[in-house]
């Protein structure tokens, strides 16, 4: 009778056991002391031994002469175990749910064990037991006989009442490493005369994801499916798509080539690849590319044929790390949405979609990547590597570059003039809004550069500079007026208030209006009052006046009287 791997080499004792020491050594220590409790509860993902020690414990606990807490295999005990025995009782929770089960139990638990010392209960997937099915055992677990063991085995603890939780030894089993299943499958293989390829074998134990049971599962279909043990076959078995086509798909998303990604979704889905398959293949391939970037031992984490890690290192080298991030966050959001969904390919296609193209998406992670891509563009641009002139130009005629740059020229508004208060209204020793300028000594060299005699008295003849055209819109002038004051004033505050008004013309009067008393308090200011009129002189405008919205030219000359004659009552009648 053909038995699977992982019925066939069940370890035996716990010296067998792969991986869980924590688990082993307290279990150890308990039987070599004589201090056996009355109930365990065994815990951790499937495939991870707790059956198996469940079982190692029970003959152990009733074995004469027990090597290093393993039964001998020997004594009577252990042969009467091995072969069966009604002192060693499996019940599977699953299909025995209910309160009759449960109290059956706690009748026969009263007679004492035929063979050993202990009779031992297993309860597996304890966690699938009713309600009533939980309160007619625990009663029993309370208070066994001095001859009854419960073990108890689940992979959902959360779903145990705390009262039968508080009265178990709770041991947690872990998921095992990649590394020991390797070895375990190893001298697996050794043992049945398999030949195989380490590549394979690491494929293996990867897609076992822990599991021991799942990894010989995996196994069993391998070596079926050829004489030899090869990377390539493990791929077909898994049912995965070739690494070189899931290469080709990943480096169109980093480098945000949408055509190209689509046209080899659709490729690949063509040929009768699930949704479901090709999403997690992604990830998988995703993962690796994020090891092979940010590891430097990544080829021995990884464990991929030489030429295959090549091909994820060049793919790593050559991408973005928060594309790498972005695209691993959005295929595995869309491997959870698989589940509630009727189109899977469509959701899988805007998935790649909307990788492909940061530029289109509005989220942070999309915005820091386009970030990156213009800061190393600018580098490149700095450092020379990266050519300004890469697109072929025709040379223009000498006659039409003159005549192009002239037009150029006369297109351009004409530049405002410096003005008076660069240097010294706002001089570097201070930030002076009085409106007085600050005289500063001049130097020799500025007294050089001066001149004299004919110098001077052309410099002083010199045409004044044409005022400039300002355009009959107000709020035109107005923007005007702001690009000239954020220049010109190193005043912050004075340019985020007046950024809020309000232009209009009041017959040739350019008026700013604000709704504000304290705003308009502050403009009337004499620092602020001085840094407005500079500004609009330097623009070519010389009547304004800033005023409240509502209030006329007569109530703003009002408040200038009240403001120069204090001590005189005024009325306006």
């Amino acid at each position: 009778m053909h038995l699977s791997l992982y019925r066939k080499f069940r370890p035996q004792s716990f010296d067998e056991m792969v991986r869980q020491e924590h688990v082993v050594r307290v279990l150890k220590n308990q039987i070599e002391s004589g201090s056996v409790g009355h109930a365990y509860l065994f815990t951790g993902p499937r495939g991870t031994g707790k059956t198996t020690v469940a079982r190692i414990f029970a003959r152990a606990i009733n074995c004469e002469s027990p090597l290093n807490g393993s039964p001998c295999g020997e004594c009577p005990a252990c042969l009467a175990l091995h072969n069966g025995s009604l002192d060693i009782t499996e019940i599977d929770a699953a299909s025995n749910n209910g309160v009759n089960e449960m109290r059956d139990l706690r009748e026969k638990v009263q007679y004492p064990p035929v063979n050993g010392k202990y009779k031992v209960y297993i309860i597996d997937e304890v966690h699938m037991l009713t309600d009533s099915a939980f309160n007619a055992l625990l009663k029993t677990l309370e208070e066994p006989p001095a001859h009854a063991v419960f073990i108890l085995a689940t992979t959902e603890p959360q779903k145990l009442p705390a009262t039968i939780m508080s009265r178990c030894m709770r041991l947690d089993f872990k998921l095992i490493p990649e590394e020991d299943l390797e070895k375990h499958l190893m001298r697996v293989l050794d043992e049945i005369g398999k030949k195989y390829e380490k590549e394979a074998v690491s494929a293996i134990a990867r897609a076992g994801a822990g599991s021991d049971r799942d990894m010989l599962s995996i196994a069993e279909m391998c070596i079926a499916y050829s004489d030899e043990l090869t990377y390539e076959g493990v791929t077909a078995v898994l049912g995965a798509a070739d690494l070189h086509v899931n290469c080709g798909l990943v480096s169109a998303l980093l480098h945000a080539d949408c055509a190209a990604a689509v046209e080899r979704t659709e490729k690949i889905l063509s040929e009768g690849k699930a949704v479901g398959v090709l999403v997690r293949d992604v990830l998988d391939l995703l993962n690796q590319v994020l090891v092979a970037k940010t590891c430097p031992t990544a080829e021995a984490l990884l464990s991929l044929p030489k030429e295959l890690f090549s091909e994820v290192k060049a793919l790593a080298d050559g991408a973005d790390g928060r594309a790498i991030l972005r695209a691993t966050e959005i295929m595995a959001k869309t491997e959870s949405e698989l589940r509630y969904t009727a189109s899977p390919r469509i959701v899988l296609e805007t998935a790649i979609v909307r990788i492909a193209t940061p530029a289109q998406d509005q989220d942070i992670d999309a915005l820091l990547l386009r970030m990156n891509a213009l800061e190393e563009e600018l580098s490149q641009i700095k450092s020379g590597s990266l050519a300004v002139a890469q697109v072929q130009v025709s040379p223009m005629p000498a006659s039409t570059a003159a005549e192009r740059e002239t037009q150029a020229e006369e297109e351009l508004p004409p530049p405002p003039e410096e003005p008076f208060f660069a240097d010294a209204y706002f001089s570097d020793e201070g930030d002076d809004f009085s409106g007085k300028q600050t005289k500063k000594e001049e130097k020799p060299e500025q007294k050089a550069e001066s001149g004299t005699g004919s110098e001077k008295s052309s410099a002083k003849t010199a045409p004044s500079a044409a005022p400039p055209v300002l355009p009959k819109d107000a709020m035109a002038v107005f923007g005007l007026f702001m690009r000239t004051l954020r220049k010109m004033c190193r005043n912050g505050v004075l340019v985020t208030i007046c950024s809020d008004l309000e232009a209009e013309y009041d017959g040739t009067l350019f008026v700013l209006y604000t709704d504000n008393d304290t705003v308009l308090r502050s403009l009337k200011r004499e620092e602020h009052a001085e840094i407005i009129k500079q500004v609009l002189s330097q623009i070519g405008i010389t009547e304004y006046d800033v005023r409240k919205r509502g209030q006329t030219a007569k109530a703003d000359a009002m408040d200038q009287l009240k403001k120069d004659f204090k001590d005189y009552p005024i009325e306006l009648k």
